[in-house]
């Protein structure tokens, strides 16, 4: 079997553990692999594709990975996240919203809907903003 095909296996057997692990190591050893198989295209010599391994994983792990772990852990309380992230946006009735019923697509996501005030009707093509999100019912009013 040809060297940088079993380098490109490693990194997918690599980049499958990172699905379980999550910490951002495995995904730097995958890129090593990458680099590992990159190395095996230019030459035959295995000292050379593990040096090539050893310093993009090195590298990755000193240079990439604490940058991304900081930009998926670190968080300010300004930055919101989840559900909360859609109030304020605007969305167009699909099936008319009253106070007991009702749907809004925003984008390709179609949710639940009620008026924020009773009395309020919101008939289908009408913008509608968000207000308020409570379980998978997104409260409504004008935009």
């Amino acid at each position: 079997m040809a060297a940088w095909l079993l380098w490109l296996i490693a990194a997918g057997l690599f980049a499958a553990g990172e699905m379980a692990s999550l910490d951002l190591v495995l995904l730097m050893f995958a890129g090593g692999a990458l680099g590992g198989m990159s190395a095996a295209l230019l030459t035959d010599s295995v000292p050379v594709q593990l040096a090539a391994f050893v310093i993009v994983s090195v590298g990755l792990l000193a240079v990439v990975r604490p940058v991304a772990k900081r930009h998926l852990v670190d968080r300010t309380p300004e930055q919101i996240d989840g559900v909360q992230a859609i109030v304020g946006r605007t969305a167009v009735v699909s099936a008319r919203v009253d106070g007991d019923a009702g749907q809004v697509r925003m984008g390709h996501d179609e949710w639940s809907a009620r008026t924020q005030l009773d009395g309020e009707v919101y008939e289908v093509g009408t913008e509608v903003r968000i207000v308020q999100i409570e379980g998978p019912i997104a409260y409504v009013s004008h935009t």
